[in-house]
């Protein structure tokens, strides 16, 4: 008998659980359409969530074709989410990039090839040490032929790694931009702990894979 209740207990718990992941408003998120951005002065703009966004930034930057790179957050239900906010995990909300780039240069493709070659691919809700739903990697499409782009890649990453890819794909729907002190956070904290020990080794690995691709080398 004490086994029975304590495995109709364990059931109630992971029931709960379960309905409690569940969230209506995050689904809708999942399910809009999505919006596209129109060019300005030439220039296209592109979204990526892939843990901390002082790292991600620098790795965009680094990238021939991309004019600008601005941090924000994407990809949940809550409005004028702050960086506060953002950290409790309660928002939807992850972690993002703005990439401003010309098309001419470097194309959207080219960019979901930056994305998952500057990340652990198989890392769920997180990046390095950053964990959390904040933190989890993101590839938002604004059209069916982005959409498309992105799933190929995942699944040719997938099948080459033997692993599930946890990169999730949202329709882009809005960018919030966040707080000032977080904009060009490695260029100007150079001899921050987590720039030294985390972000500058993470953007050093991109370049190794990406030579032809950088700023620097062309």
């Amino acid at each position: 008998m004490e086994r029975f209740l304590l495995a109709i207990i364990i059931c109630l718990f992971f029931s709960c659980k379960h309905e409690a992941q569940v969230n209506p408003k995050q689904q809708a998120v999942i399910n809009a359409e999505p919006i596209e951005v129109p060019l300005e002065n030439g220039l296209a703009r592109a979204y990526f969530a892939s843990g901390c966004f002082w790292c991600v930034e620098a790795v965009y930057e680094s990238v021939i074709g991309v004019e600008e790179v601005i941090n924000g957050y994407a990809g949940g239900y809550t409005n004028n989410p702050t960086y506060e906010l953002s950290n409790t995990g309660t928002t939807g909300h992850a972690e993002a990039v703005e990439v401003i780039y010309n098309p001419n240069i470097i194309s959207f493709a080219q960019l979901v090839d930056v994305y998952f070659g500057s990340q652990n691919p198989t890392q769920v809700n997180g990046q390095g040490p950053d964990k959390g739903s904040q933190y989890r990697s993101i590839i938002f499409y604004q059209n069916e032929a982005q959409k498309q782009i992105i799933l190929e890649k995942k699944a040719a990453l997938s099948k080459k790694l033997n692993a599930t890819v946890a990169a999730e794909i949202y329709p882009f729907q809005k960018f919030w931009v966040a707080e000032d002190y977080h904009q060009d956070y490695e260029k100007l904290h150079p001899g921050h702990p987590y720039i030294m020990n985390v972000s500058i080794p993470r953007l050093n690995r991109f370049k190794a894979k990406f030579p032809e691709l950088l700023k620097e080398n062309n």
